[in-house]
């Protein structure tokens, strides 16, 4: 019998769909955020093939596409809006569940980008299985709060906003939509209405930083990064705590391979 035992387990594992995953980066981000950072080389030793580079002028393709784990990186305008960058995944999304109809799809999201992909996924009708987010605001950072006070120019020069001079002073007053979209969730706020709305029935998991005294890292509070935090998801998410800073460390690819391995 162990023969058959073997058979059925051989057929399981060739019957088994392939995973596609997209990795969504964060606020001042890019595509190549993920490779800069070590992330996409741990994927790779993972099992996990670069299929392409998702932009909103169409797809870069990479020789990973016909992997049977792959993942895909996006390049979305970072300092627009949450709703806008949303509407730009939700197409990107799209056109990878059109070209991979049988596989499954998780998406990956650091910091806003985990904002970014879990709106996509709550506004639009993406086949999606897993939302896996990375040190991300679910419930807003005061971080946005100060830089929006640092670059209104109806106060008095501080001696913060003196340092955002020059091109960075630029951005972050041309990033007002997304930070006022990432501050501390009340009502009247998209995070506050993001977090009642109903959410699809699939796997949620928050990756925490929880910084040294467990209160969070330096743009993020702990609970901000938390799922379980967010109303609706509360109770329906499993998370993993990284003992890293704020931005993308090789690390990641380790913990991010191990949970695509056990969704």
């Amino acid at each position: 019998m162990k023969w058959f035992a073997a058979l059925v387990l051989s057929l399981t594992a060739l019957s088994a769909k392939a995973d596609v995953a997209v990795l969504v980066h964060g606020y001042l981000g890019s595509a190549a955020s993920w490779e800069r950072s070590g992330v996409t080389n741990l994927l790779h030793q993972g099992g996990w093939q670069a299929a392409g580079v998702l932009t909103p002028r169409g797809l870069l393709p990479l020789p990973g596409a016909e992997a049977e784990n792959k993942f895909y990186t996006v390049e979305l305008p970072s300092i627009a809006p949450i709703a806008s960058q949303s509407r730009i995944l939700n197409g990107m999304l799209n056109a990878v569940a059109q070209k991979h109809p049988d596989e499954s799809l998780v998406l990956v999201g650091h910091s806003a980008g985990g904002v970014v992909a879990r709106m996509t996924l709550v506004m639009g009708e993406i086949p999606a299985k897993a939302l896996v987010t990375i040190a991300s605001p679910h419930l807003g950072t005061g971080r946005a709060v100060q830089a929006l006070d640092e670059t209104d120019d109806v106060f008095p020069i501080s001696m913060v906003k003196s340092f955002f001079v020059g091109d960075i002073y630029d951005v972050v007053r041309d990033s007002w939509g997304v930070l006022l979209d990432l501050t501390p969730e009340h009502p009247g706020t998209l995070l506050f209405w993001l977090n009642r709305q109903p959410h699809p029935e699939i796997d949620y998991v928050s990756v925490i930083r929880p910084g040294p005294v467990g209160m969070g890292d330096e743009v993020v509070p702990a609970y901000s990064q938390d799922m379980n935090n967010v109303p609706v998801l509360k109770g329906r998410v499993k998370s993993r705590h990284t003992t890293l800073s704020h931005s993308l460390h090789p690390v990641d690819g380790e913990v991010l391979a191990d949970i695509l391995s056990s969704l």
